[in-house]
């Protein structure tokens, strides 16, 4: 499929984003529709299902991982990249894991997004920085327990007081840890 021509759906709830998205996309040929809520975005693939879709990973208060196999269930050959401004491994494994085509933390531009719908590489969280695969990621130890935090949050369905639970800490603890964004290295 030729990207330029491709119709795209941009789901993203940030309408200010979401239009400066939306602009970039149409001023490269994309075919441009956005949505600011999931259901938005389910009525608009099933009416006419996109090539492409950019979507973020909270969508107002719903999951956008919830999101992937639902809009690869209207269409199977829909790419999605997801992206997201607090990224994980184990949220960016799990978007691949439902479907998504690549995973990315914001900010990334026009051309990073289409770079990574028709990429081979696997996009890591580390400022959205790529990595080739076998390339040497060092982390530490905040990033280390991020990423812990994170995989246990998702084996939760994203339930704060569980993994908050799961985790041996207070719910509110918990909430602040995931507030701060610790340095890739």
């Amino acid at each position: 499929m030729a990207l330029e021509s491709a119709s795209i759906l941009i789901v993203e709830d940030d309408t200010v984003l979401a239009d400066r998205m939306a602009a970039a996309f149409a001023s490269r040929g994309f075919d441009v529709r956005t949505a600011g809520t999931a259901a938005d975005a389910e009525r608009i693939a099933t009416e006419d299902p996109p090539e492409l879709v950019v979507l973020d990973l909270r969508v107002g208060q719903d999951s956008g991982l919830s999101l992937i196999p639902v809009l690869k269930g209207i269409d199977q050959a829909t790419r999605i990249v997801v992206l997201t401004g607090y990224g994980s491994i184990a949220t960016a494994v799990e978007a691949v894991k439902r479907g998504a085509t690549q995973y990315l933390t914001k900010p990334a531009d026009a051309d990073k997004i289409l770079a990574a719908f028709g990429g081979s590489e696997q996009a890591t969280v580390d400022g959205g920085r790529v990595f080739k695969p076998g390339e040497a990621q060092t982390m530490t130890l905040d990033r280390v327990e991020w990423e812990h935090i994170n995989r246990v949050l998702v084996e939760h369905g994203g339930n704060i007081s569980e993994a908050a639970r799961a985790l041996g800490l207070h719910r509110r603890t918990l909430q602040r840890k995931l507030a701060k964004y610790p340095s890739a290295r």
